[in-house]
């Protein structure tokens, strides 16, 4: 229980890896808030199944909504009083098509943006003076390996979590000094519940990721859940601006 007591929230959590976020967190003690454009009630109903103790509530929230997310923030405060950790997991992902990049129509790139980095902004920014206020905080952006390896045909993706990973560092230098945490998370290609339930899913298309790695299995969401709790966590309070790549060895250099 080593986040006894702690306020959470994560956003992408309707499902996949945010899902699993989730359930770390309660499982660890948090006060866990499940955030997601989509509805939450399943995974809610899922979580206080397993963890009949657990304190999780469900917010609907457009993270690249400016309103909305202080909504969400201000929602939180009511019910909580407090907001310990952030985990800005939200992203357009598995809807895009892999295409050259002078074929990415602008208002996909624009929409790409709007999720994966600007919701990212708006949620550090609306709950910075929060934790400020505590002197307290841990913001968790989890970004892709894919801005190391530049995939091909995945510009704006790939693009937008390289937004992640030097946003997170710009920002730890400005919190540090009120004791916020900032770090992200760099996962590899992670087979979800999502990719499951595409039509025509076969576990072939993580063959080549799997190839590339030190570790040679398909990774799972819950290989990410004790990066996550480790950087929730007291554990990590002189830890700040890093990235954490968690892809199995995937192109060890």
């Amino acid at each position: 229980m080593r986040l006894k007591d702690r306020v959470a929230i994560v956003t992408g959590a309707a499902q996949g890896i945010g899902a699993v976020y989730v359930k770390a967190l309660a499982t660890e003690g948090a006060k866990t808030v499940i955030v997601d454009i989509k509805d939450c009630a399943k995974t809610e109903k899922a979580v206080k199944a397993d963890l009949p103790e657990a304190n999780v509530m469900s917010q609907t929230c457009d993270v690249s909504d400016e309103t909305a997310v202080q909504n969400l923030m201000d929602t939180v405060i009511d019910k909580f009083g407090r907001v310990d950790i952030l985990v800005n997991n939200a992203a357009v992902f598995a809807s895009l098509d892999r295409k050259p990049f002078e074929e990415i129509p602008v208002d996909e790139w624009d929409k790409v943006m709007s999720v994966n980095l600007r919701g990212v902004f708006l949620c550090a920014r609306a709950a910075s003076p929060i934790m400020k206020a505590q002197q307290y905080g841990k913001i968790i952006n989890i970004a892709s390996d894919t801005m190391m390896k530049g995939t091909t045909h995945f510009a704006h993706y790939v693009s937008s979590k390289g937004g992640v990973f030097a946003f997170t560092r710009a920002i730890a230098k400005e919190l540090g000094k009120d004791s916020i945490c900032v770090n992200s998370i760099a996962p590899g290609l992670t087979c979800t519940d999502v990719m499951e339930a595409e039509e025509g899913f076969t576990p072939a298309r993580f063959d080549r990721s799997v190839s590339a790695r030190a570790i040679s299995r398909i990774q799972m969401p819950e290989d990410l859940a004790g990066t996550v709790i480790y950087l929730a966590s007291e554990d990590s309070d002189f830890v700040t601006g890093q990235c954490i790549v968690v892809n199995g060895g995937d192109n060890l250099y």
